[in-house]
């Protein structure tokens, strides 16, 4: 990034060089005309802006942590900025220490902002190479925003066209720092740690290295742990009439092992969209496994009844104890993998959008 932006930086200094040399006397034979290419060194932040009174407060934050970096005062409607980045990062200018503010993706450039205080949030941002690619990623996604602002509506179009957006860029901008944010969006959507690596692996080193690298890289372990590609171990509990139900009579199906009970709160507001998703799945090979927390057998029955769990379900009525729950290591729920026909994990905790979202794509 910073080698292509110094060489587009230079052409027009390399010209003016050129056409200075036609018109100067020939210079004597000792003699040679010498011309200094600039360097750039550090970033320099421009800011002409309207609306603010003078004196005005002007931060510089982080913009992941949200620590101050920088702050000067607004004067005859400008405020400047100057430092030095060791990478490409997001920012944040922030005025009277109080939102809107202005978001800009700073690399060692020279950067104009321009704008008005009435809608200081749509300012703009000219002259960073790395805000230019900030802004085709924003620009490219903005139809689709509603699968990454709204995930528990699922629209398959929506999330089938995201996606493929998110594929184009990270593999055509391999080096710029805003791919790695383009690898967050990717593994939000497509919920697939392998396929995550597989994008991430795609990036250049210094990216793998850089923060949002590094988070990325914890998300795919998360992942991986006991998630995408590994087999969940064969289990047997008793069904509600007291017959024993193993995990592996259920192989050759898409199954979802869902840890619930009938005293807790979000599962039983989840229940619905199971049951939303068992309905529209079920003739394609899908079904759901109740692994129940309860201790009471009665309540445990009449939760099954109430919420229209109309699927198997499973437990030892051991509570937080229940053996199946404590091999699995789940310490919240609700809680659940999704298995594939082999029994390999293909999802973990979906719930909602993102539950439909799976299956959509796996049972189309």
């Amino acid at each position: 990034m910073k080698r292509i932006f110094l060489f587009v930086f230079l052409l027009p200094v390399f010209a003016i060089a050129q056409v200075t040399q036609k018109t100067r006397p020939k210079p004597k034979s000792n003699t040679r005309a010498v011309v200094k290419a600039p360097v750039v060194e550090g970033f320099v932040i421009n800011g002409e802006v309207t609306g603010f009174p003078e004196g005005t407060t002007v931060a510089l934050l982080n913009g992941l942590t949200g620590a101050p970096e920088s702050e000067t005062t607004v004067k005859a409607n400008k405020f400047q900025f100057k430092g030095k980045m060791g990478n490409p990062d997001f920012k944040i200018i922030l005025f009277n220490k109080q939102p809107p503010f202005i978001t800009l993706f700073l690399d060692n450039s020279i950067v104009k902002v321009t704008g008005e205080r009435i809608n200081i949030d749509k300012a703009k941002v000219t002259g960073s190479p790395s805000h230019n690619d900030f802004e085709q990623f924003n620009n490219s996604l903005e139809p689709y925003k509603s699968v990454f602002t709204n995930p528990n509506v699922y629209d398959s179009a929506a999330t089938s066209n995201a996606l493929q957006i998110l594929k184009e860029f990270i593999t055509s901008h391999t080096n710029s720092y805003i791919t790695p944010l383009a690898v967050i969006r990717y593994n939000q959507v497509a919920d697939d740690p392998i396929k995550t690596e597989e994008m991430f692996n795609l990036l250049a080193p210094q990216l793998k290295g850089s923060p949002m690298g590094v988070y990325i890289t914890q998300q795919i372990a998360e992942g991986k742990s006991n998630g995408a590609g590994t087999t969940l171990a064969d289990f047997t509990q008793a069904d509600t009439l007291g017959n024993p139900v193993s995990l592996s009579s259920l192989r050759g199906k898409y199954v979802l092992v869902d840890f619930w009970a009938s005293w807790c709160g979000p599962c039983r507001q989840e229940n619905p969209n199971l049951v939303a998703a068992y309905n529209k799945y079920k003739s394609k090979n899908f079904t759901v496994l109740g692994v129940s927390l309860d201790k009471a057998k009665q309540a445990w029955v009449d939760a099954i009844k109430m919420d229209g769990l109309a699927w198997t379900h499973v437990s030892d009525l051991q509570g937080w104890a229940n053996a199946v729950a404590q091999k699995f290591q789940i310490y919240q729920i609700p809680a659940n993998f999704l298995l594939d026909p082999e029994g390999k994990v293909v999802g973990k905790d979906l719930k909602g959008g993102a539950l439909e979202r799976k299956l959509e794509r796996m049972l189309k």
